[in-house]
């Protein structure tokens, strides 16, 4: 007999608001990302500005709401002052935190413009590290301001007469990790008070901007949580968010210690609501801090070399002397329309879409604080392109399903699960856990639109081994029915979506049934479902 979960959804069981940027992308110039993938005026769709239309089309039709760009680590050393004007003359200079020639081929304007094509919201990294108070200053002059000075003059000189009208304003990436260039991983109240003067300037000239203050990138670094705490305790009147990032690299082959990161991201970011509350009430502030998780990723990674001694915490300014491989490698220079360029699609395509689905399960049951949301993997993994093509990843489906249905209030679902243990491990100092114990093996989100009349519940079976039974009580939807209930599944473990092939697509059960006001219904192993209800 197959195991039996429980999952209870009532209306009255109200989160917050879903809000539209929860469910962003992330967008950084790594590798052949930007150049040569979104950017390729030799590509048989490109458009005048050189960008690739079916890569526009794509990110256009899966309505991507908002995507923070332009980085990333790579945003530490870049100057946009020479991204701008005509590309012929603009400077070209060496990005150490991905050891690349960086030629400014798509600058400042191409990025906007290029998220204006896609549909999204561009929210801005703006740079913290290298750069200076007064460069972010004129940045936003540059960027949002209607005319009259010389940074907005020089926009219109450059082509754009109309301001762009960013809101988000992101004071630095990663400000906290000691590989970020000009990091402040021993100086959080400096940053704290860089970041609180930098966004002094931005509201004193745009007062409806939104900030968001660099918080934690990790659990691992020896200074967490202590860190955003002094950096929150200089800045916290001016911010609007708290950004933060959490990556999860399990031992290869380890399901259990894969699907425990959705427990460690929970952990994680219980973590940081309490920090931020925390300053709010040691000041006595009315403002109650909300959350940007706008960089997030599940994945296996192999065993590596361990520094002994360091107890899975990585000591102040230790990063480049064991853990940063990229010592040795030689820079790289990337071209729009090189040879060679072509990658193949990723594996592991049915474990990262349920692992980046139980990423945003969090994002949806914290809905009340967490109102950002931007996938690393949104694009390039979910919306998949290489040097020719795109494509649907495997990831692609349960994003879209959330993003289109999982709207208005989030509903913190009940669910009542048999349950597994996950052993500790230790990667690289850096990407490690300790046991995990009782976790359960079903997962659920859900959302209720009340102005539409519609209800969504999703659920992933993270069972390896074995499907379940699931009875799905809804009885609390008086008056609503069953339209649909798909499932993404696909057992062969080496299945992969590709230009040529989709192996991995989402169906609909026509046998489940809803009977007063109860859904009971098989739930595959490694499966993600979607349940809809119509009043």
């Amino acid at each position: 007999m197959a195991k039996q979960a429980k999952v209870t959804i009532d209306p009255a069981y109200r989160i917050g608001k879903i809000e539209e940027r929860l469910y962003g992308s992330f967008l950084e110039p790594i590798g052949d990302f930007v150049v040569g993938g979104i950017y390729n005026p030799g590509h048989p769709t490109a458009d005048e500005q050189g960008f690739r239309r079916d890569v526009l089309d794509a990110i256009h039709k899966f309505n991507v709401p908002a995507i923070r760009l332009p980085g990333g680590n790579f945003i530490s050393g870049w100057n946009w002052k020479d991204s701008i004007g005509p590309i012929e003359e603009r400077r070209a200079h060496l990005d150490l935190a991905w050891k690349q020639y960086e030629k400014n081929l798509v600058g400042l304007d191409e990025y906007l413009q290029w998220a204006a094509k896609t549909g999204a919201e561009p929210m801005f990294t703006l740079n913290l590290g290298t750069g200076t108070v007064e460069d972010a200053l004129h940045c936003v002059e540059y960027t949002n301001h209607p005319g009259g000075t010389y940074w907005s003059d020089l926009r219109k000189k450059n082509g754009h007469e109309d301001p762009y009208g960013v809101k988000v304003w992101y004071l630095g990436n990663e400000m906290d990790g000691p590989w970020q260039i000009a990091s402040f991983e021993k100086d959080p109240k400096g940053y704290g008070i860089k970041a609180y003067e930098t966004a002094k300037v931005l509201k004193f000239m745009d007062p409806s901007v939104e900030t968001a203050v660099c918080g934690s990138s990790s659990p691992a670094l020896a200074h967490y949580p202590e860190w955003e705490r002094i950096a929150l305790e200089e800045c916290y009147p001016l911010m609007d968010y708290l950004s933060i990032h959490y990556y999860h690299w399990a031992p290869d082959g380890d399901y259990a210690a894969f699907f425990n990161g959705a427990e460690l991201f929970e952990q994680f970011l219980n973590t940081e609501i309490a920090i931020c509350d925390y300053v709010q009430a040691k000041y006595r502030h009315p403002k109650k801090m909300m959350i940007s998780f706008d960089e997030y990723g599940i994945n296996f990674s192999r065993q590596e070399k361990l520094q002994h001694g360091h107890q899975g915490h990585i000591p102040l300014s230790s990063y480049g002397e064991f853990t940063d491989r990229r010592k040795e490698a030689p820079f790289r220079e990337f071209l729009p329309d090189a040879a060679g360029q072509a990658r193949p699609p990723r594996g592991n395509q049915m474990l990262d879409a349920l692992g980046l689905s139980s990423v945003l399960f969090i994002l949806l049951r914290h809905a009340d604080r967490v109102k950002i949301g931007c996938m690393t993997g949104g694009l390039r993994g979910a919306i998949s392109f290489d040097h020719d093509h795109t494509w649907n990843g495997a990831a692609y489906y349960p994003f879209y399903q959330l993003r289109t249905y999982g709207r208005g209030q989030s509903i913190l679902p009940a669910v009542e699960s048999p349950v597994f243990d996950a052993e500790g491990f230790d990667l690289d100092n850096f990407h490690a856990a300790q046991d995990a114990k009782d976790i359960p093996y079903i997962d659920a989100a859900a959302a209720f639109d009340e102005e539409k009349g519609e209800a969504a519940v999703f659920i992933i079976n993270r069972s390896w081994e074995e499907d379940m039974e699931v009875k799905l009580d809804v009885r609390g939807f008086e008056g609503y029915q069953l339209l649909e209930h798909q499932e993404l599944y696909c057992y062969d473990s080496e299945a992969v979506n590709s230009f040529e092939k989709q192996e991995i697509a989402p169906r609909v059960n026509p046998e489940t049934k809803m009977d007063g006001g109860v859904v009971t219904f098989p739930v595959k192993k490694l499966s993600f479902n979607m349940l809809r209800f119509k009043k």
